[in-house]
Order: structure tokens, then C-alpha cells, then sequence
């Protein structure tokens, strides 16, 4: 399916009034392109926020700037990206030379908030990759930093632009099952993309907050948006038992490791050329080793979760991600008052999905995406007595559920876009998905519930309106 072909989809039939004109139906600006600034030049910076952007809005926006801790690093992506901007390591000196008109922060999770309260206090617009922070002190930051300029923060909430999430909102917001009054949530990651995050600096809780943060911030922004209240008290489980520490050998890195014939889980990267380019060749500027062993000791954060969360409107819900699982997706059921509604994504059996699982993150991460994929998901909706509906929802290859691009769309095309059902992410919506992430691990480190009261002075609201 092409971009514009899913647009003209998710306007009509699947995202209902989400976008009420196609993107092809928008002119050209006749005025000066908006001036963007990169800050953290990595895979996802470089690629999703830099070439992707450039490539589908190059006629209303470009790059002044990119900025990174590893010049070399920040040299390729300015080549990836196909941009003649300078390149900067310091963020200051990038800000005063070029005055941006918005800046993408994509650094190292642990690092967001120094970004964007930055940026704010130089009068910037600021879009921010997801999680938005990983404490709540660096939450508080971000949220009076804010406040003081007056400059609206995004945060890049993809998953709730996916047609299928976009659908499930729909029902919900009809009360097609009555008052909602539990959800079981449950993400795999397969043991290719979940792995990934145990060789990065995701590994360490002190860099990415642990993936309560990193990954499932994603997981809870959806619930908080589709629920439609905020969190008051999180209990959560987890633990380090499948990777580090708990394999009986371990290597300095994949590449030249002696155990790569009996190690399952060996990655080759000097077969991506990209991640050669940009992580491999620049080793020596910063000593970022990207293709790390997955078991070695200084593994910190949690690979198996579950999460128990109750909101200020009574629903209540449990979650849990697993990062190793033989296939890539989700299962998610609201059941209510006069019924319940399930769906999923990924699961292989009974679909014909001959995506291989190995490439299957980064085909959605390149937007470059090949193999046979269903062209429908199914969302069931069951009545208590008797009848049932069974939906057929148009998808996209897209990354995230098609999300990606009519994220991007409502950023850099048209903002103004008609959003009823409010998808736009602010700073709030980041700090509600950051804060059970924060409670969660707080929840696992001292062994009790933890109110969401206790680390902020946000009042969580029954309905978020």
C-alpha cells in the first residue's frame, strides 16, 4: 500500500474524522521552510527524524543543524540525510549559531529533559522521542521549563496514529461495550528486537530507565488515551533472568566473539552497512560499542514485567512485555459492563504473515518494507448475551500500525488538522505514560504499591477530557 493510498484510508474508513482532507489536497507553502535542529544523530534520529522527514517534507522544512556528543556520528548522518547543515557536539553553540524554529530531541532517554529545557529557554518549539524523561525529577523540569515559556512540548506517540488503535479509541469513546471496567494488556517483543535492547546502552537503567520507560511508555500512553483517565496507583513484578548476568559465557562484543557458533542470539553487524557507518566506524570518538554482548554483567534493567495499574475512573489493568518471545506483537481485551472487546497484532498463527522475524524491526524502522503481510487485523467485539462482531481494519506496512506517517503528517504537513479524538501528545500525556513507568520500578525495587500522588504534584484526572 502506498503512503498516500493509507492516508486516504485512515481519513476515512479506519481513523473515522482523524484527518478530513488528504495530504495530496495541501499546496505548496509560499513561505520560509520551517528550520529544524537534530539533537542525537543515532539510527532512529538520523533515519525516522532526519531522512524520513526530509524525504516526505523537504518542500516545508529543513535541517539548520545536527548535534551530537560523537562528531563522527553526526558527520554520516548529515550524509544519510542527504543535508548540507554544520554539524555541532556542543548544543549551545548550535542554538546561537542557527536559531532553529523546532528542535527533535532523540538523545539518550536519560539525557531528554536537559534537551528540551534547553531548547525551551531559547524560545524553540520541541518535539521529543519517546519516553519524554525517566525520572520524576527530571519530569518536574521539563513540565515547569514549559510552563515558564510557554511552548507547547510534543511528545512522538506514534502507536496512537495506528489504524487499529485508532479504531479500538472509536469503540470505546461509543461505549460500544458499556462502562470499561478492566483491560489485559500483554506486548512480546521477539527475540531479535528484544535482544537489541540488552546489546545498547538500554541495557543500563541509569541511560533508559529500564524498558518500563524506554519501550513501555509506548504501552502506556496507549492505555492512558484509550481508557481515558490517568493513573493513580501502580504494583509491579519484574526481573533480570533471561539475559546478562544469567548466561553461563559471555564476549566483549558480537563482532570477533569466540562463542558466536553457539551463541543463538549472535548479530553480524558487519553485514548492516548503515549501522557500520554510523555506530562501528566512530567507536573510537565516544566508545559506543552498538552490537555489545547481551550477557554481559553490568545489565541492569528488568526483561520480564508485569504491571498492575488502577486509573481515577475504577478501570483496572493488567499488563506485561516480554523480551523474548518467538514472535513480534500484542493482545489486548476491554471488558466492560455489557461486553468485551479483543484484539491483536502479530501473532502468526492463522494469518498469512511471512514477514521473517529477524527483519521484521528493521523493516518498520527503515520504513522499508518487503514480504507478504495481512492487509486486514480483526478486532472482535462480543456481547454478554450471545451476539458478536467480528471487524476487519484496514492496515498499512507502515511502521507502528501505519502511525508513522500520519504522525509526521499532523507534525510537519498540518498541524491543524482536525483531532477529535485527540491524538497530538503533550508534555502531560508524556509525564502520565513516563509516571506508571516510574511507579512500576519503584513498585519492583521496594516490594509495595506505589501512588502515582507520591512523585508528582499532577492531579490525575477521571476523565482527561
Amino acid at each position: 500500500m502506498k503512503r498516500r493510498d493509507f492516508i486516504s484510508i485512515t481519513g476515512t474508513t479506519a481513523a473515522g474524522t482523524l484527518i478530513t482532507a488528504p495530504v495530496q489536497g495541501f499546496a505548496k507553502s509560499s513561505a520560509a521552510k520551517k528550520r529544524l535542529v537534530l539533537v542525537g544523530t543515532g539510527d532512529r534520529g538520523s533515519g525516522f527524524w532526519g531522512k524520513t522527514v526530509l524525504q516526505n517534507y523537504g518542500d516545508i522544512v529543513e535541517f539548520v543543524g545536527l548535534c551530537d556528543i560523537n562528531p563522527g556520528r553526526a558527520a554520516y548522518a548529515k550524509e544519510r540525510m542527504g543535508t548540507n547543515c554544520p554539524v555541532f557536539t556542543d548544543f549551545d553553540e548550535m542554538m546561537k549559531a542557527v536559531k532553529p524554529d523546532m528542535v527533535i530531541v532523540t538523545t539518550v532517554d536519560a539525557t531528554h529533559h536537559h534537551f528540551i529545557v534547553k531548547a525551551l529557554e531559547y524560545g524553540a518549539e520541541v518535539l521529543t522521542e519517546k519516553p519524554m524523561t525517566t525520572d520524576e525529577v527530571k519530569m518536574k523540569q521539563i513540565l515547569d521549563a514549559e510552563k515558564k515559556s510557554g511552548i507547547p512540548v510534543k511528545v512522538g506517540f506514534n502507536y496512537r496514529y495506528g489504524t487499529i488503535f485508532t479504531e479500538l479509541k472509536k469503540l470505546l469513546a461509543s461505549h460500544r461495550v458499556g462502562t470499561v471496567t478492566s483491560v489485559d494488556f500483554h506486548w512480546y517483543l521477539n527475540v531479535f528486537h528484544g535482544a537489541a535492547y540488552f546489546r545498547r546502552w538500554h541495557g543500563q537503567r541509569d541511560k533508559s530507565g529500564t524498558l518500563l520507560l524506554h519501550k513501555a511508555s509506548h504501552h502506556f500512553d496507549l492505555l492512558n488515551w484509550m481508557i481515558d483517565s490517568d493513573p493513580v496507583e501502580v504494583s509491579a513484578l519484574g526481573m533480570l533472568e533471561h539475559y546478562g548476568k544469567n548466561n553461563s559465557f559471555r564476549g566483549g562484543k558480537c563482532r570477533g566473539c569466540q562463542h558466536k557458533e553457539k551463541c543463538k542470539f549472535f548479530w553480524d553487524i558487519t553485514k548492516e552497512p548503515n549501522m557500520m557507518k554510523l555506530y562501528v566506524e566512530n567507536e573510537h570518538q565516544d566508545g559506543y560499542i552498538r552490537d555489545n554482548c547481551l550477557w554481559r554483567e553490568n545489565i541492569d534493567i528488568f526483561d520480564k514485567m508485569a504491571v498492575q495499574i488502577k486509573y481515577a475512573n475504577g478501570v483496572s489493568v493488567s499488563y506485561s512485555l516480554t523480551t523474548y518471545s518467538p514472535y513480534e506483537g500484542w493482545r489486548i481485551a476491554f471488558n466492560g459492563m455489557a461486553g468485551r472487546i479483543d484484539a491483536s497484532e502479530g501473532i502468526p498463527w492463522g494469518k498469512a504473515n511471512s514477514i521473517d522475524q529477524a527483519n521484521l524491526h528493521t523493516q518498520e524502522m527503515s520504513q522499508n518494507f518487503s514480504g507478504s503481510a495481512p492487509d486486514r487485523e480483526e478486532i472482535m467485539v462480543a456481547d454478554n448475551f450471545g451476539s458478536y462482531e467480528i471487524m476487519k481494519i484496514p492496515v498499512s506496512k507502515g511502521g507502528h500500525g501505519g502511525g508513522d506517517v500520519v504522525l509526521q503528517d499532523k507534525i510537519f504537513r498540518n498541524p491543524n488538522m482536525a483531532d477529535p479524538y485527540k491524538h497530538a501528545a503533550g508534555s502531560r500525556d508524556g509525564a502520565m505514560a513516563c509516571l506508571i513507568g516510574i511507579a512500576a520500578r519503584k513498585s519492583i525495587d521496594e516490594g509495595r504499591t506505589v501512588k502515582i500522588e507520591e512523585l508528582t504534584d499532577l492531579i490525575p484526572s477521571v476523565n482527561r477530557g
